[in-house]
């Protein structure tokens, strides 16, 4: 997945933060987001909670995490 792709994906998600906030989410630009890069736009967002919504468990959400957080209510659609 591209970064626009998840940028377009987290400004959908990630409606509690400016729009700008969200299109910079992903602040070094590799295209998966990390606890500290969420907690930028989301400052709610716990380890534990992070945690949940990284099924993977590699310390980043892709957009595909971000698209099943969202469908489990961890993170606002």
């Amino acid at each position: 997945m591209t970064k626009m792709t998840l940028r377009t994906v987290l400004a959908t998600v990630l409606l509690s933060g400016s729009v700008a906030a969200v299109t910079d989410a992903d602040a070094n630009g590799d295209g998966v987001l990390t606890i500290d890069e969420m907690q930028a736009v989301m400052p709610d967002i716990t380890a534990e909670s992070f945690s949940q919504m990284d099924t993977n468990a590699d310390g980043a959400l892709d957009s595909a995490e971000v698209k099943a957080a969202q469908t489990a209510g961890l993170m606002p659609s």
